[in-house]
């Protein structure tokens, strides 16, 4: 057979060496060669002796839920292959983190990541049950981690100066060293939600970045996640 489908833009290539990499713009590709994680059902597709087990209460039993029913349930790969994870088409990035980085990212957005990192489970600080239990996945050590956002994110830098507000449902993570805190506003609620009711913003303060994606989660999505 011919066409464009079998070009070279599309045709996958053998790993050239274990780990993770962006395969395009919606797939990441990851050369296994003991273990990795990954979130439940974002395995597309692999080759080679693999198995795959359901770690129904997250890395080390630590998984928790937020009121809205988000958490990151997870699975682990092991043995030797390929396998490729995506998730409802968004756009995959590649995060390295080094030690002593502490990312700290929203489950909903994390595709796979390597073992050597590690997962912890956190209640967002000042943001409690006030702000509905918001609870956040922090990876520290050394290793590739794998995120997924609809759409192309906005990384905004936040300086002592200029702190940043960012709606709750539409922050992806940010970097060690801020301090955030829960904020609301009426107005800026009935702004954006044609005065449906009251909005939650989180404020980070401090010196380091925030990740944002450019659309929010509807509730009936966040519950799907």
């Amino acid at each position: 057979m011919k066409g464009d489908l079998f070009s070279s833009e599309y045709m996958v290539q053998p790993a050239t060496a274990p780990g993770m990499t962006a395969e395009n713009a919606k797939c990441i590709k990851y050369a296994v060669n003991g273990e990795m994680f990954a979130r439940q059902g974002a395995m597309i597709a692999f080759r080679g002796n693999l198995q795959f087990e359901r770690k129904g209460q997250g890395v080390g039993g630590m998984l928790k839920r937020a009121v809205t029913g988000e958490g990151l349930p997870l699975m682990a790969v092991r043995g030797q292959g390929e396998a490729w994870f995506a998730h409802e088409a968004q756009n995959c990035f590649i995060v390295e983190i080094d030690p002593g980085d502490v990312f700290t990212v929203n489950g909903r957005n994390v595709l796979c990541f390597d073992a050597t990192l590690t997962y912890e489970i956190k209640t967002v600080k000042g943001a409690g049950i006030s702000g509905g239990g918001l609870f956040n996945s922090v990876f520290t050590g050394q290793g590739r981690l794998g995120l997924v956002c609809e759409g192309n994110p906005l990384v905004i830098p936040v300086s002592p100066q200029y702190p940043v507000y960012v709606d709750t449902d539409a922050v992806v993570g940010w970097s060690a060293g801020l301090q955030t805190s829960l904020h609301r506003s009426q107005s800026f609620g009935s702004m954006i939600r044609g005065g449906s009711g009251e909005a939650a913003q989180l404020m980070l303060q401090g010196e380091g970045f925030v990740v944002v994606r450019p659309s929010e989660a509807t509730p009936q999505k966040a519950q799907q996640h």
